[in-house]
């Protein structure tokens, strides 16, 4: 992952809610959740979870697909994994003491 991906995706984990909505996204894996489930989960307005939401994408942590009339949002581990990856090779040089926790 390139060096501002991962500064737009910490970001975007920068806050509260976006990080409770990822908590929960990574819990329902491949499956995602609707928007109105994630917002009733994290207890936000449809509004603020949509902008969370969107947020969130642009970032590239989450991606969002159509079944029938709900939209579908799922964690993008591969992004997820790129982030950490970049966070442990890169800017620790992969110091024991911060890889004994992964």
């Amino acid at each position: 992952m390139e060096e501002q991906a991962v500064i737009r995706a910490l970001g975007a984990l920068a806050q509260e809610t976006r990080l409770r909505i990822l908590r929960y996204l990574v819990t329902m894996g491949p499956a995602g959740a609707a928007a109105g489930d994630i917002s009733q989960e994290v207890g936000a307005s449809a509004s603020r979870t949509s902008f969370h939401l969107s947020t969130l994408a642009d970032a590239g942590l989450i991606n969002a697909t159509r079944a029938s009339r709900s939209i579908i949002y799922r964690v993008d581990f591969d992004a997820m994994g790129g982030m950490i990856g970049y966070l442990v090779r890169d800017c620790c040089k992969s110091d024991p003491r911060v890889t004994t926790c992964c």
